[in-house]
């Protein structure tokens, strides 16, 4: 089974500052995975390298496919800081991602919508940032994509939205589908988490299963806590 990302020597700088340093990983297909770590640890570069939007030295395989214009037809990546025009209707981004990705179930984005409340006729500007960021999370999870890159996607959210959120539109994906989840929020994700990736100072540090953590008789919030107090 060709593996939903194969990633081999991956090097990025900027400037002389090294932000992924020779990562090596193979993650398989259908899981949903937390790519945990501090602030300034490769996170969002390590997604925009998979993503294509930032060049790198070494080699990231996406399904097989070397990252490029076939490689994005299959990844959905939702950045930690929107992009989107402000002066947009709702309904306006929707139209926006259906004209430009041909995966886009306009249905199911409009589903998902009726279910946070979200009026499709207002204009972003005029929402609150925590309605900002579930207008585009739908966005993105509305896609058919076989790779999902979320960076941050409920950190502006209130506590009282965050386990609907991730009950109803993180895990209602397509069959087989892969989720990357980069988050601060832990202990809000872990019972969905499927696997874990810690990674600091540019470098992935650990990869492991969280069932065998639980079994354990710990929490993948425990084991963070304690690996990075070592660093």
């Amino acid at each position: 089974m060709t593996s939903a990302l194969e990633v081999k020597n991956l090097n990025k700088k900027y400037g002389n500052f090294l932000a992924l340093d020779n990562v090596n990983i193979t993650i398989n297909g259908g899981k949903i995975i937390g790519l945990l770590g501090p602030n300034g640890s490769g996170k969002s570069t390590f997604f925009k390298c998979v993503s294509g939007l930032l060049t790198y030295e070494g080699q990231i395989l996406v399904h097989g496919r070397p990252v490029g214009a076939e490689s994005k037809k299959i990844v959905a990546f939702l950045p930690e800081r929107t992009y989107l025009d402000l002066n947009m209707r709702v309904c306006e981004v929707f139209d926006f991602f259906f004209d430009f990705y041909d995966d886009f179930d306009v249905n199911r984005a409009y589903e998902l919508l009726a279910t946070l409340g979200v009026d499709r006729n207002a204009k972003l500007k005029t929402l609150s940032k925590g309605t900002k960021e579930k207008v585009q999370l739908i966005a993105v999870m509305a896609r058919k994509a076989q790779v999902y890159l979320l960076d941050e996607p409920i950190g502006g959210v209130d506590p009282a939205a965050r386990e609907f959120i991730i009950h109803t539109i993180l895990t209602r994906v397509n069959e087989g589908a892969t989720i990357i989840i980069s988050t601060h929020l832990i202990r809000d994700i872990e019972d969905i988490l499927d696997e874990y990736i810690f990674i600091n100072g540019s470098k992935f540090i650990s990869y492991g299963s969280v069932k065998d953590v639980h079994d354990q008789g710990k929490t993948v919030d425990e084991v963070f806590r304690e690996v990075f107090r070592c660093f």
